[in-house]
């Protein structure tokens, strides 16, 4: 067997227990999810999951940095970028695909508020919050359009956490999100 391939059985194993973690996280919820279950429903033993994670924190939190590099990789972009209206219709655009690629987790961090704020992950996502708020504020127009720049943000959030139960296809209220928030920051940038 070649290293690149036991590389990559060990990176489908590990994407494996990830996705198996996530879900009984979102079934049962963080807390009441041991290590021991997780095992179980991937069926292989404890030892073998210890071999690649030693708690659900670790499970978690790889999860977690894995589904949201897009995101880190938005804010640097985002920060390079001239600040005109293209550049916030782009970072809304990018932001509504990365929440899109990792709706489990979001939802599982929707669900799991008290969780989120006793582990570090917490902390970076409102951390990014701050940021992405920065790079979509306009910095000099009336209040009513910080504030539509701000909502534009939320509207995304809404999209993925609050209308999750919305008869129909999640992509499409993705979709429909986005094109609101898109709205917002047109909105209050025609003003300013």
């Amino acid at each position: 067997m070649s290293s690149s391939t036991t590389h990559r059985r060990r990176g489908d194993t590990r994407q494996r227990i990830q996705d198996v973690a996530l879900e009984l996280f979102v079934e049962q919820g963080y807390e009441k999810t041991s290590l021991r279950e997780i095992a179980e429903r991937l069926d292989v033993t404890k030892a073998a999951l210890y071999y690649h994670f030693k708690t659900k924190e670790d499970i978690l939190v790889s999860v977690f940095n894995d589904l949201t590099r897009p995101i880190d990789e938005l804010i640097a972009w985002a920060r390079q970028q001239p600040p005109t209206l293209e550049t916030k219709r782009e970072v809304l655009r990018r932001y509504s695909e990365s929440m899109g690629a990792g709706a489990s987790l979001f939802r599982f961090m929707q669900e799991n508020q008290a969780t989120m704020r006793d582990l570090s992950i917490g902390e970076t996502m409102k951390d990014w919050m701050f940021q992405l708020v920065e790079l979509l504020r306009t910095q000099d127009g009336p209040l009513t359009d910080q504030v539509r720049c701000v909502s534009a943000l939320f509207t995304l959030h809404a999209g993925m956490m609050y209308l999750q139960h919305v008869e129909g296809d999640p992509e499409e209220t993705r979709l429909a999100a986005l094109e609101v928030a898109t709205d917002l920051i047109t909105q209050a940038h025609q003003a300013a």
